[in-house]
């Protein structure tokens, strides 16, 4: 009897033992992650406390900038980071470098439930969680006539009033591939063209933005009535000059996807992958497009008209973006950086 009362204390010690220490060999693993840093607090509570919840593992961040954090992967050889944040202009450079390890979306289930275009935008590498889109907002008090295509950026009536983004922007270099297809040429083949076209838009430039905050207040300040933007920015700008509005470009707004991937260094890839899957589910894109934090690639997201305004959403509008050649774009725009600052003296 004693024998059997120690042997079941003994057990339930064990057990008890067991318990403890499952958590600590969860949290044994750490899951690092390199992005941006924006939206901090919502991204706290609508995604990585669940996910930590989840896998049981701690999560450690990278933040800066889109090039700040290449640069450190770069110098790293693709190490120390497990899931990397970037806009596809930077993450094709990765690529280009060697830097991700190829996608294996076999382990992310949740990859058949997006967007086709964001299933695998890059040839074999990490989908997009998010797909946005780079186009003009206007002042509709102030411009009084509709802006419905990229060529009206070069109409009379917008003289001294646009603000276009800066050469080293995420959109820059788009203006110069606008600038060719207004001269009705292709940049790459025509840059000599292209540049005539932009400046032909000196007038109607009044300053270069580098900042989605610096563009913003250029409207609140009255300075511009019109900008090429990224749609990420427009509920801010409406939050200060609520009569702003998106143009409807018969040409359509050029698509910009924000890619995760699996750095070839990766201590954690199997982590990765898991983090990767809860980042595509339907309940976190749901979450993530309600709360105002990124446009949802999920097709089974649902957002009210109101919501949906703000957002790259719905298949329509998915279908009438158009799609950029990163390759090409990265290899021509340092040529580009120089001529730029000529027309614009920055």
């Amino acid at each position: 009897m004693q024998k059997t009362v120690l042997r079941g204390a003994a057990l339930a010690i064990a057990a008890g033992l067991m318990a403890s220490a499952s958590p600590a060999m969860a949290q044994g693993k750490t899951l690092t992650i390199s992005w941006w840093g924006f939206n901090g607090e919502k991204l706290e509570s609508i995604l990585l406390a669940p996910f930590r919840e989840q896998c049981g593992c701690e999560i450690v961040f990278e933040t800066g900038n889109n090039g700040e954090r290449l640069n450190k992967l770069q110098i790293r050889n693709g190490g120390g980071v497990d899931v990397a944040y970037f806009s596809d202009s930077y993450s094709q450079q990765g690529i280009e470098l060697g830097l991700f390890q190829k996608f294996d979306r076999s382990k992310v289930p949740n990859i058949e439930g997006i967007y086709d275009l964001a299933q695998d935008p890059q040839g074999g590498y990490g989908p997009a969680y998010t797909i946005g889109r780079v186009g003009i907002v206007y002042d509709e008090s102030k411009v009084t006539t509709p802006i419905t295509s990229w060529n009206d950026l070069w109409r009379e009536d917008l003289a001294s009033s646009l603000s276009l983004p800066g050469i080293t922007t995420t959109a820059g270099p788009m203006v110069v591939l606008k600038a060719g297809e207004h001269a009705g040429v292709d940049a790459y083949a025509d840059p000599d063209a292209a540049f005539a076209a932009l400046e032909e838009l000196r007038p109607n430039v009044v300053k270069n933005y580098n900042t989605g905050s610096e563009m913003i207040n250029l409207f609140s300040t009255g300075e511009v009535s019109a900008a090429i933007a990224q749609d990420f920015t427009l509920a801010q700008i409406q939050a200060a000059v609520p009569t702003v509005k998106w143009a409807d470009l018969k040409e359509g707004s050029i698509a910009t996807l924000n890619t995760v991937n699996i750095p070839k260094g990766a201590a954690e890839p199997e982590l990765a992958y898991q983090f990767i899957n809860f980042l595509l589910s339907p309940e976190m894109q749901q979450k993530l497009a309600e709360e105002g934090v990124d446009a949802p690639v999920n097709t089974s997201v649902e957002l009210t008209p109101e919501q949906a305004s703000l957002w790259t959403y719905g298949a329509d509008v998915i279908a009438g973006l158009q799609r950029l050649d990163y390759a090409k774009l990265n290899a021509a725009k340092t040529a580009w950086v120089d001529r730029w600052n000529e027309i614009f003296g920055m």
